[in-house]
């Protein structure tokens, strides 16, 4: 294959990886990207890249970390280093030119910026490099496919390393996968398409260790480029040692247990639990990574006391990485389930932050051997089931039928894309009602899917599918669109209420999100007046500096900004600090509980003080009872939702409710 490939970019980004990659590689670029600091200087030599870029927003001490690693190499070879960092951290930009960055950019910044500093990056690296060039980098490994002629042609050294013909089949190259890799590729190509230009994915190669894949869409020349990015089999020690100082088993290692262990027992029991933290990246990114580090010792710790009191000996806990933690047992299912109670239980308890108390809780997905059962199927199925659980409103536990081929989240992960494109994605809305008044001064716009198999659909479910299949961009795109039209056509009777529509945490990361929904509204036609933004406080936004800044373009453009199911998560207080608000929606668990126990009515109380305190608009949602309602009123709340006035409703049913009320 003659290399004609555009100049390769190094990119490592904590947390907008392939967002940054689609950009670069719409502008031109080969992109090699990475999510992980370990073994970057390794990664960027053998990219090729003059460029490197180090997003470190939301992540500053692993972005700074990751910059020294990077100086000497940048230096020596005559390179540029453009590093990203948020608006809150202007103060680090110092910091970074000492660790070596040439570049830096400060968000948010729109695409159009982004691309213009890799540029003046590159031009950089162009004049600096003169014979600093270290020495040619190896001999690349990788492919290209001809989406007109299904035809595909590798590298000569990717063919050789293979032992295929340079000019293979694309069944032939898939077949040199195994099964559970040979889906991550599928599901990797599936990805790609005009608006997503790149994506990614790994798998072990024979002969060279752990490989990363790097995926290019050129959709005007109709074909798909791939480079193999070795990453190799050596422990990086640095990491290997954080790991282990945090509590991390090898997770290849744990794959290996649970093969022995389905051979040794030959169709005996054996049970894999896979346990998530909730919200722990709120935790890492509010207070540091060496109070997460600590708190994922002190998880640890209490699932391996649980699993010591309850499981037989030998049962395996292991730490996967991240907030997630393994554990299998060939025990019985009456133990098990003693055990997955006691975790839950366990981590639900206070953990000590610092000087502050973090409640997280947990998710389980759960997965029983089955017949055909290999370590690989057994995890994924265990995976499946932890997907379901977190897209669950209530559920902590989640098990994976035996034998089951498609978890309900990847049954609709398969076919939202289908159901976008055939606008099978309706709107619902709920009224937000006034409670002096009584009178419906708002709605909120909820996204449902009638799935002709599963029924009704909700947002949760919606998105955690739209995750699985890589569209969240795209449903929320979507939902925004519909929803700005619905509003825009409601009759002269629906003119006077407010419209809340949800945001995502992927929106608010999204470079240059608010000159385009700002566009959106003023196309549709809708009041930027009328319009409340809600964000989730219990959902994952990685970086408050953007957030506070994003919120407050949009609210100083006419917006109106809410934090929304308030109460759900340690983090409140933060968001409070630090986001431009105009309405606090107290979550439906706090609006319930205020017919309990005095401390139950004392909580809610502090929650609305402190809000009317700050100047905020309180919302109480899920309010079911005129018991709940009377005792809200009582406590200063001004607006309520819920069952009570009504369920989420079509236009037309709205437009009833509202002139119902209005002849009261």
């Amino acid at each position: 294959m003659t290399d004609t490939s555009p100049t390769p970019l190094f990119i490592l980004s904590f947390r907008q990886r392939d967002e940054l990659a689609a950009i670069a590689a719409a502008a031109g670029w080969r992109v090699v990207a990475a999510r992980r600091a370990a073994g970057v200087g390794r990664r960027f030599l053998g990219s090729g890249a003059p460029v490197a870029v180090i997003d470190a927003r939301g992540s500053l001490s692993e972005g700074l970390d990751a910059a020294a690693a990077l100086s000497g190499m940048i230096g020596s070879n005559g390179g540029a280093m453009l590093a990203l960092v948020s608006r809150g951290d202007v103060d680090a930009i110092g910091r970074f030119y000492d660790a070596g960055a040439t570049h830096f950019l400060a968000s948010p910044f729109t695409e159009a910026e982004f691309v213009q500093a890799l540029r003046f990056a590159s031009r950089h690296a162009e004049r600096m490099a003169g014979e600093w060039r270290a020495s040619a980098p190896p001999d690349p490994l990788g492919w290209r496919l001809d989406l007109r002629s299904r035809t595909m042609v590798l590298t000569p050294a990717f063919a050789r390393l293979l032992d295929i013909d340079e000019e293979p089949s694309p069944r032939a190259l898939l077949r040199t996968l195994d099964a559970p890799e040979r889906r991550a590729a599928l599901t990797a190509l599936r990805r790609l398409s005009p608006a997503r230009h790149a994506t990614a994915f790994a798998h072990d190669l024979h002969s060279v260790g752990r490989v990363v894949q790097h995926l290019q869409h050129d959709a005007k020349a109709g074909r798909i480029d791939a480079l193999v990015e070795p990453l190799g089999s050596a422990p990086d020690s640095v990491a290997a040692m954080r790991d282990a100082l945090s509590g991390t088993r090898d997770a290849g290692g744990a794959r290996r247990w649970i093969d022995r262990r389905l051979v040794q027992t030959e169709g005996g029991p054996l049970t894999v639990l896979l346990v998530a933290l909730n919200r722990f990246e709120v935790v890492n990114t509010a207070y540091g990574r060496a109070a997460g580090d600590g708190l994922l010792r002190a998880a640890l710790r209490r699932i391996e006391e649980i699993v010591r009191e309850t499981l037989e000996r030998g049962a395996l806990v292991a730490r996967m990485g991240g907030s997630e933690y393994l554990v299998a047992s060939e025990g019985v299912r009456e133990r098990i389930d003693l055990a997955v109670e006691h975790i839950a239980s366990a981590l639900a308890r206070p953990f000590v932050v610092g000087d502050s108390i973090a409640v997280l809780g947990c998710r389980i997905g759960m997965a029983e051997r089955g017949e055909e059962d290999n370590a690989a199927t057994l995890l994924r199925r265990a995976s499946e089931a932890l997907a379901d659980a977190k897209a669950s409103d209530s559920a902590t536990v989640r098990v994976a039928e035996a034998g089951e081929e498609d978890a309900p989240v990847d049954r609709l992960a398969a076919e939202l894309r289908q159901a976008i494109e055939h606008g099978d994605i309706d709107i619902l809305f709920q009224p937000q009602v006034s409670v002096s008044t009584g009178a419906i001064v708002g709605v909120e716009a909820l996204a449902r899917w009638d799935h002709a198999m599963l029924g009704m659909i909700g947002a949760d479910a919606l998105f955690a599918a739209a995750a699985r299949a890589d569209l969240e961009i795209g449903l929320s795109d979507h939902i925004q669109r519909i929803v700005m039209a619905r509003a825009t056509a409601w009759p002269a009777a629906l003119s006077g209420l407010r419209l809340s529509l949800n945001l995502t945490a992927g929106d608010i990361a999204r470079p240059g999100f608010a000159d385009l929904f700002l566009d959106r509204i003023d196309a549709s036609g809708f009041p930027r007046r009328r319009l409340t933004l809600e964000i989730t406080e219990s959902g994952l936004i990685e970086d408050l500096g953007i957030a506070a800044t994003l919120l407050a373009t949009l609210r100083s453009a006419g917006c109106r900004i809410a934090i929304d199911d308030f109460g759900t998560g340690y983090s409140s207080l933060a968001y409070l600090k630090s986001l431009p608000l105009d309405y606090l929606k107290i979550d439906k668990k706090l609006s319930q509980d205020i017919t309990g126990t005095v401390r139950d009515r004392v909580v809610v109380r502090g929650v609305i003080d402190m809000a009317r305190s700050l100047g905020l608009s309180v919302i109480a949602e899920g309010v079911e009872t005129t018991e709940q309602l009377d005792l809200l009123a009582k406590e200063g709340c001004q607006y309520y939702q819920g069952f009570l006035c009504s369920e989420p409703v079509d236009v037309v049913t709205l437009l009833r409710l509202v002139e119902a009320q209005a002849k009261i």
